[in-house]
Parts: C-alpha cells; structure tokens; sequence
C-alpha cells in the first residue's frame, strides 16, 4: 500500500485516501477515496498506467474483488 499511495496520489483531481481497518472483523478493512470528480477517477486513473501498477500491487489482497461505488457530497456531517 504504501508504493500503491503514490501512484493513485499522483493522479489529477485525487483528494485522499483512507484505508480503516474493521473493528469487529479483524483482516477486513474499506479502502475510502476521496476524488473531485468522477472522471478523475475512471478516466485519469482507472485508464492511466500507474492503475496498471496499482492492480499489479493490489489486486490479490482482494478476495473476492470489491465493488467500486461513487458517492456525491456529505447529506449530513458533524
């Protein structure tokens, strides 16, 4: 993770990451990135070559592969 963080942070439009390990179940952990925008995502990193390397990194950590979902802004925080 920790040569996998430069690759996504190098990518235009990334504002952060998190990767939070679960409390109640200890090897499982989210993987939480912040982008400004979809398209930074999908099209700047997802189609770059550093995602390429990120996949070679990354990838059999994953069992089974995680679902990718997009959300928009905070509807409530505090």
């Amino acid at each position: 993770m920790r040569t996998a963080v430069g690759l996504i942070s190098a990518t235009q439009g990334f504002k952060s990451l998190a990767v939070r390990p679960c409390v109640e179940k200890p090897g499982i952990y989210l993987l939480l990135v912040e982008w400004e925008s979809i398209e930074a995502h999908e099209t700047g990193f997802r189609k770059s070559v550093r995602y390429g390397e990120w996949s070679r990194l990354l990838h059999g950590f994953y069992n089974p592969f995680p679902e990718v979902l997009h959300f928009g802004p905070a509807i409530a925080e505090c």
